[in-house]
């Protein structure tokens, strides 16, 4: 029931009397919890986000650092002894090291939602040919079987460019 009068608004219900300056304060805190709500839903979205971007971050700067070993390994193959030891260093090998590192990043950054679709299928293509016309699927044995690259990455390899070749 509504009661008006010209000096107060309220509002009846059950024999309770509310008046407006109730409803006004019922009202700020129902937007005020709204609010803090909200802001929490935010922030956690927020946070999640720089947590990925750190992650990110952090596998583009150690992949710049295996590049620039990859880098030095191909200009002087002695150097691959440090990490591997071969009877004779192989620039080829080296190189098929570099090439599925740089794989294997692109393969992360899939993961975690950095490639989109369009530059993920341009990552796969480049890869299928890789080992379709290149000597990489020859030595992909060799390399798989020494553990040096990411399992997920390893099974993506076996189950999606491997099988695709047979």
């Amino acid at each position: 029931m509504l009661i008006i009068n010209t000096y107060r608004f309220c509002l009846m219900v059950e024999g309770i009397v509310i008046g407006f300056p109730d409803i006004l304060s019922i009202a700020q805190t129902i937007g005020i919890v709204g609010t803090m709500v909200l802001t929490l839903i935010f922030s956690k979205r927020h946070i999640q986000s720089l947590s990925s971007h750190q992650q990110t971050r952090v596998l583009n700067d150690l992949d710049e650092k295996v590049r620039k070993m990859a880098e030095i390994i191909i200009e002087k193959p002695s150097m691959q002894k440090v990490i591997y030891k071969l009877e004779k260093p192989s620039e080829e090998l080296a190189f098929a090291y570099y090439i599925l590192f740089i794989s294997s990043h692109a393969y992360s950054m899939r993961q975690k939602n950095v490639l989109n679709g369009e530059e993920w299928t341009g990552w796969l293509h480049w890869m299928k040919n890789c080992f379709k016309y290149g000597t990489i699927g020859e030595q992909w044995e060799q390399i798989r079987s020494e553990r040096w690259l990411n399992p997920a990455f390893e099974n993506f390899v076996n189950r999606e460019i491997i099988q695709d070749r047979l």
